[in-house]
């Protein structure tokens, strides 16, 4: 079973790496980017459409806001990167705002970053791969007939991409994702060619609809509340910016540096991508509407349920490079599989963020633990989990996932920065050097800017979201706040209840005797070597024990018993209910309250089985009897293994396993039995 399940798994995911070439998965700027950054620069895919669409509430006439809106976003783009940046550089430890606001803030500051980035994390890959699969679905209409199913299956498969490796996933992601900038940058630049060179008219395949307002003529405070409602749709293009200061430890030497390059570029192409998009929107007449199906009108007519509403990228692609063409095409299949892609964002955030967590215990230890392939294979797995329940509750609707959506992150910016602020706050206090206090004093007025400005945001994005769906991002930020902490009372509790004391106790005193207690049903070699080895342990006292279940059977076990003279006595425990288990656990607490500064070991003879199926018709009354034996004080259990033939196969599957090498490691021989090489006439 175990060889059925290995092998598929190293087909999946690869060989496994040893602990020592944990190095050797260092990730270059270049691979970084990708990895690290493809969300916040996939997030130009659907950011500008999320701002047209809340627009398109006032009427077409609203969308002229919308380059201030786009203007707003940059302005906010490049605080987060600036402020950012001062992150990676004073904790290059990786754990991020989590770490930022844990030092500063405190405990509990740290926990509300640490749920807010959990839930960001698990909506960065529902978003992205749902808007992934909309984007194909324009071009293959099965994709948007089975969405959710196809989403899933995206899921999946990215896992298994992340579960062999950082580094591989990171080779692997990096071409579509330099792809799609570079087929974005030649739409903005063949573009503003056609529009202000050669004076072309450039219609999106939209440009004939009239959108019907559902508040027409808005004015002061609902045109306010309207425009910081599509200004905070608008901030998805901000999302996993803080991925990278999670992600310091992957990157090569000096990482602090890479990282805040990496920063730096990542800033600098979302925003021209951004806004160029923006623009040319607006140059081609894009119209997009929050229900399409009533809101769109052709000829006078809604345009009806079957309509297909397509990303504001695809219309501007569709315009600029004409339905159909070659480039329209790459760019489409780009854009699609850097929205998959961006989920990759999260898949390397949420499993190092998992890691400390767990290493402060805040989450199960098991999070702490590389897998085969060096990446944390449990945290990859409960991320796709948790994401793909999302997709099936939502139905894989990016329009209804992305309302969830920004909370978190802007949650933790705002904690982070503040965290920040007090961080040079009290580095100032203690540095006499002028050029390192000017430098400090910098860092810090970008950071309360920042904190400011993020704070504004989240504000905002709360009074305009919170109905819309936010409401449900904060509730699982509570539930992870609250799960955690109830962990790391559970952690603090065990720790406490098993520290070694300094002076004597209970467990460190030796008990005053033992009394063994060899368990039997039949008189055959299992038992034999049971007993044998219970003679082997000296103990201040041994018997045998069964139970009397039949009493024909009972009978036979004591004659048999006599007859081969076997020192050891026999005692018979009645169960008239035919029970096996009770009787022994009350024996034993019989013996423990009688004596209860002895100690009490059970022997249990087993077999050991070599097919899966054999567990099944064996050893079932020894697991219940362990299990329930565990829970009294004062008992230890052991096992005595009696080896049916059925285990040869098992320990061959088990010696080929050890055998197994790389490929082209068969022709080089056995380690163990390869011959030195001869030295050469050289010397």
């Amino acid at each position: 079973m175990s060889k059925l399940t290995d092998v598929p798994k190293r087909i999946l995911i690869g060989r496994a790496l040893r602990s020592d070439r944990l190095g050797e998965t260092l990730l270059p700027k270049r691979i970084a980017l990708p990895v690290f950054a493809s969300d916040p620069l996939s997030s130009v895919a659907y950011a500008p459409g999320e701002v047209l669409l809340v627009l398109s509430i006032a009427g077409l006439s609203a969308y002229h806001f919308s380059p201030w809106i786009a203007v707003a976003v940059v302005v906010l783009m490049f605080t987060v990167v600036a402020s950012y940046r001062q992150n990676v550089r004073a904790y290059p430890s990786g754990g991020g705002d989590y770490e930022v606001a844990n030092t500063n803030l405190g405990p509990k500051a740290g926990l509300t970053v640490a749920s807010a980035l959990l839930v960001d994390y698990v909506l960065t890959v529902a978003v992205s791969i749902s808007s992934g699969i909309e984007n194909l679905g324009s071009a293959i209409p099965f994709v948007v007939e089975h969405k959710v199913l196809c989403a899933v299956a995206v899921i999946v498969l990215l896992t298994l991409m992340n579960l062999r490796g950082v580094k591989e996933s990171g080779k692997l992601f990096a071409i579509p994702t330099y792809v799609f900038v570079t087929g974005v940058f030649l739409m903005l630049a063949w573009g503003a060619f056609r529009g202000f060179v050669l004076g072309d008219e450039m219609q999106a395949p939209t440009a004939d609809l009239v959108i019907k307002p559902e508040h027409e003529g808005l004015a002061g405070l609902a045109l306010v509340f309207l425009l910081l409602r599509a200004f905070s749709s608008g901030c998805a293009a901000l999302t996993g910016v803080e991925a990278i200061s999670n992600g310091v430890p992957a990157f090569r030497k000096p990482k602090s540096k890479n990282a805040a390059t990496t920063l730096a570029l990542m800033g600098g192409l979302a925003v021209t991508m951004f806004c160029g998009i923006i623009v040319l929107a607006m140059a081609t007449d894009v119209r997009m509407a929050e229900r399409p199906a009533h809101d769109l009108f052709l000829n006078g007519q809604p345009v009806g349920a079957d309509y297909v509403q397509d990303p504001v990228i695809s219309q501007v692609a569709e315009a600029v490079f004409g339905h159909g063409s070659v480039l329209f095409m790459i760019l489409a299949a780009a854009t699609a599989l850097v929205l998959f892609l961006a989920a990759n964002t999260a898949y390397n955030g949420f499993p190092l963020l998992g890691s400390i967590l767990a290493q402060d215990r805040y989450l199960p230890r098991q999070l702490h633990t590389r897998g085969d392939r060096l990446a944390f294979s449990n945290g990859i797995v409960l991320l796709a989990g948790a994401a793909a329940l999302l997709v099936v509750v939502y139905g894989a609707d990016s329009t209804r996932l992305i309302q969830l959506y920004i909370v978190g992150v802007f949650v933790s910016f705002t904690l982070s920065q503040i965290g920040m602020v007090r961080h040079w706050n009290r580095h100032l206090r203690g540095e006499k050097d002028p050029a390192k206090r000017r430098r400090m004093i910098r860092s810090r007025a970008i950071n309360t800017f920042g904190a400011f400005f993020t704070g504004l945001v989240l504000v905002v994005v709360l009074v305009t979201k919170f109905t819309h769906g936010a409401w449900v991002a904060l509730l699982g930020m509570v539930i992870f706040y609250a799960t955690m902490s109830a962990i790391r009372r559970h952690y603090d509790r065990v720790a406490e209840e098993i520290a070694a004391p300094e002076g004597p106790s209970d467990d460190s005193v030796r008990p005053s005797r033992v009394h063994s207690v060899v368990l039997v049903s039949k008189v055959h070699r299992p038992t034999l070597r049971a007993v044998a080895y219970a003679k082997l342990m000296r103990s201040d006292t041994l018997e045998a024990v069964s139970i009397n279940v039949d009493p024909a059977e009972t009978k036979a076990l004591k004659d048999e018993w006599e007859r081969r003279g076997i020192s050891v006595p026999l005692k018979i425990l009645d169960s008239p209910y035919r029970e096996i288990t009770r009787p022994i656990i009350e024996y034993v607490k019989n013996l423990r309250r009688e004596s209860p500064r002895d100690a009490v070991s059970v022997i249990i003879p087993e077999y050991v089985v070599g097919h899966w199926y054999e567990h099944l018709l064996h050893n079932q009354s020894a697991l219940r009897l362990k299990g329930r034996l565990l829970f009294t004080p004062g008992v230890m259990v052991t096992s005595v293994p009696y080896q049916l033939e059925s285990s040869e196969a098992a320990k061959q599957r088990a010696r080929r396993r050890q055998e197994w090498n790389a490929p082209g490691a068969v022709r080089r021989g056995p380690v163990e039995k390869r011959q030195p090489k001869e030295p050469s006439e050289k010397g």
